[in-house]
């Protein structure tokens, strides 16, 4: 599964376990992973293409979902796909640039006017529709666009307006209700450059929303979704942990065969998730490594490995610290770090991979952002990255890929590991660098700073599971900074180093906020930290966001 090559869809398909599926076209906007999201909750398997890129119509797609952009429908660079063409063979639903696109495909009439509309609104529903089954009257949604549709095309009805917007829901005449019309995916075969072949056949059902159902501000928006899903396209909702697994073995089985994989883990969710599922499928075929950079958190190393051994994985753990600390020395800049670091660990992995014979696959826990991050909407290439959790080793080894979670959410990775019996401990840790402490002690690394904010570390984040604070923050760590101060302990001055907690809130990283920790935890832990860790004697709170600041400080 090199590059684009094969999608997860295809990826069952053509090993011969069916799956349903909806394709999401992506026009670039900043809310088509929550259309995503969405459509997974309510156990519904989907992919996000960008637009240009042809549409494979095998017998699994139910239906095409457009997304919004921030481009105008008039830009001369808008983009665009033949939707008449797509309506023929599959259920649509158009979403703000996506209801906009259709309207003017159609023979209706979008601009820039001064009905702009953006934030809260109150749908009011002018006839029944599936795709507006159950939702109240006057239910809160979400608006963001210039653009708006001033003249509906003949051939549409209005299902709902807000005080604002006339259209803010419709469909086309003759849309049917009830499930896909007859002859709906059943026809194999790619159209190039976004278009998609019609098909002879009845028209499918064509429906439109001028808001964002799939954000947290639409109060029942993912009710609508599900209604798309399920009312319009006739999905049978089975995308559950136990229904992924199960065909994610299987497929496995067929890729791999009875060649061996290697793989490297890192200790955290999605790399044993990954070695969970393919151990699953092929046994101690698969042989895992696992390094000691001398980076890990305190007693990491031993309590990985002794996990890794309860779940029965084929793990073979490395001890590297000396040789990381030694190369580490003298450097202090961020980036010289991770490059060490990076460079390293392939060393190590590939010296230990070549005393296990016959490997011809490379096991990856790539997850479905690290897939959605390298996607441009502006062409139909996909760059996978390469770097996650085994730096560059796709490029140095030339081994085949096996990415059983490429196409997970965080959250669907961990339902995956609970469903197989992974401890929770492990599930449900915060998310930790690929180059460990290095990058949370600012400036050169030793081993006595690595020992230092270990101890720090280990007591922040027993604190904040003891408090019962841990679960309700996305990612915590201290931070030891190259900063000394003047300190009083007894009757002593003391001269040592400042230590930075960490906590943000998020939902997947890409913008976080600082977690507001009660002060009396924050004062408890300060006075553990400086208690019990000789060499700090003092403690300081980030409480910076997500922009600007990251949520790392290296």
């Amino acid at each position: 599964m090199h590059g684009d090559a094969v999608q997860l869809g295809d990826f069952f398909y053509l090993r011969g376990i069916m799956t349903e599926k909806i394709l999401i076209l992506d026009f670039g906007s900043q809310y088509t992973q929550l259309i995503a999201r969405a459509v997974r909750e309510a156990n519904v398997y989907c992919e996000i293409i960008p637009f240009s890129k042809p549409v494979v119509f095998d017998p699994s797609l139910k239906g095409i979902i457009l997304s919004g952009s921030p481009f105008s429908v008039n830009d001369a660079n808008a983009p665009e796909v033949d939707i008449a063409a797509l309506h023929s063979r599959l259920p649509v639903l158009g979403v703000c640039y996506g209801a906009q696109l259709t309207a003017k495909q159609f023979g209706g009439r979008v601009a820039n006017s001064n009905k702009r509309e953006y934030g809260r609104a109150l749908l009011h529903k002018q006839k029944d529709s599936p795709i507006l089954k159950d939702v109240t009257e006057l239910s809160q949604v979400w608006m963001s666009h210039a653009d708006t549709i001033l003249d509906l095309p003949a051939e549409f009805e209005v299902l709902a307006n807000t005080e604002s917007i006339p259209f803010a829901a419709f469909r086309k005449n003759g849309t049917k209700g009830s499930g896909p019309a007859s002859g709906s995916g059943a026809t194999d075969g790619a159209a190039g450059n976004g278009k998609a072949a019609a098909a002879d056949g009845p028209e499918q059902p064509l429906y439109c929303l001028q808001f964002h159902p799939e954000v947290y501000h639409s109060i029942e928006g993912k009710k609508i979704i599900r209604n798309f899903l399920v009312d319009v396209c006739g999905c049978k909702q089975d995308w559950t942990p136990a229904h992924f697994i199960s065909d994610t073995v299987a497929a496995l089985q067929k890729q791999i065969g009875e060649r061996k994989v290697i793989m490297a883990l890192s200790g955290g969710v999605d790399s044993t998730v990954a070695a969970t599922l393919i151990h699953k499928a092929i046994g101690d075929r698969l042989s895992g490594i696992f390094v000691d950079n001398g980076v890990l958190r305190k007693d990491e190393f031993e309590q990985v490995l002794s996990t890794y051994k309860e779940i029965g994985l084929n793990v073979k753990g490395i001890d590297a610290k000396a040789m990381f600390y030694r190369e580490l020395a003298g450097k202090s800049d961020p980036e010289a770090k991770r490059k060490t670091i990076g460079r390293l660990f392939i060393d190590v992995f590939q010296e230990e991979a070549k005393k296990v014979a016959g490997v011809e696959l490379l096991g990856q826990g790539t997850i479905y952002p690290d897939v959605i991050e390298s996607v441009s909407v502006h062409g139909p290439s996909v760059t996978i990255k390469s770097h996650h959790n085994v730096g560059g080793l796709p490029e140095k080894m030339h081994l085949e890929l096996v990415e059983p979670l490429r196409y997970l959410f965080k959250d669907e990775v961990r339902r995956v590991g609970a469903e197989l019996g992974i401890p929770d401990d492990l599930l449900q840790r915060h998310p930790f660098p690929g180059p460990g402490l290095a990058i949370r002690i600012l400036g050169e690394v030793s081993e006595e700073k690595v020992r230092l904010l270990q101890e720090a570390d280990y007591l922040y984040t027993k604190g904040l599971k003891d408090h019962n604070l841990y679960s309700s923050v996305w990612q915590a760590g201290a931070i030891l900074l190259p900063v000394k101060s003047v300190g009083v302990m007894g009757d002593e001055r003391t001269y040592e180093f400042t230590v930075a907690l960490r906590a943000v809130t998020s939902v997947d990283g890409m913008t976080a906020d600082w977690a507001h920790l009660p002060y009396t935890f924050l004062a408890d832990i300060s006075n553990e930290i400086i208690n019990n860790v000789k060499g700090i004697n003092r403690v300081v709170y980030d409480i910076s966001s997500k922009p600007p600041a990251t949520i790392e400080w290296e």
